[in-house]
């Protein structure tokens, strides 16, 4: 594998050009099953596999555990924000930064793994129960200078749980 497959192994987001209801049910079912798709791969591996980067440079599985429930976190925020303000302003945050703090370094993977599988459940009823109408609803990325769906955010989320179970399975596969 090259590098970018590493960095990239279902490839890179592909920001959908418009609104499909049709492709919805599957990106949330994604959201709903990766807490245990997740477990499922990181609770058989050893404390080496789980501080082993799944790419030269590239974070542990540990890390990618820790980031996973933060940045699924803040998209739940986010959508609870899109659904209630009128195209609310989000707050990015420093992925790389927080990935290097001490709770992402050395915490037991657990307590992420507690926070994603509630996170989500709560997460995939609120997105079960949005209309269509809800779904384009938009929010406004700062760091991207754009308006962005709430459709588009629930396919940005789809793949970043499809992305970092992928990173999670390289490591697992060594």
């Amino acid at each position: 594998m090259t590098t970018t497959d590493l960095q990239y192994p279902v490839g890179k987001f592909q920001r959908p050009a418009e609104f499909n209801a049709a492709r919805m049910p599957a990106f949330i079912d994604t959201i709903a099953s990766f807490p245990e798709k997740l477990k499922a791969t990181v609770l058989v591996m050893s404390e080496a596999q789980l501080n082993a980067p799944y790419r030269p440079g590239g974070w542990s599985v540990r890390q990618v555990v820790h980031h996973c429930a933060d940045s699924h976190m803040n998209s739940f925020i986010r959508f609870k924000l899109g659904l209630t303000e009128d195209n609310p302003t989000i707050k990015p945050y420093e992925e790389a930064a927080w990935a290097e703090m001490s709770d992402y370094l050395k915490t037991d993977i657990a307590y992420s793994l507690m926070i994603i599988e509630g996170l989500h459940a709560r997460w995939t009823s609120l997105l079960r129960n949005m209309s269509e109408a809800d779904f384009q609803r938009t929010v406004f990325h700062p760091q991207q200078n754009r308006e962005m769906s709430l459709f588009t955010l629930l396919a940005l989320y789809a793949w970043h749980c499809d992305h970092h179970l992928a990173h999670v399975q390289i490591v697992s596969r060594q």
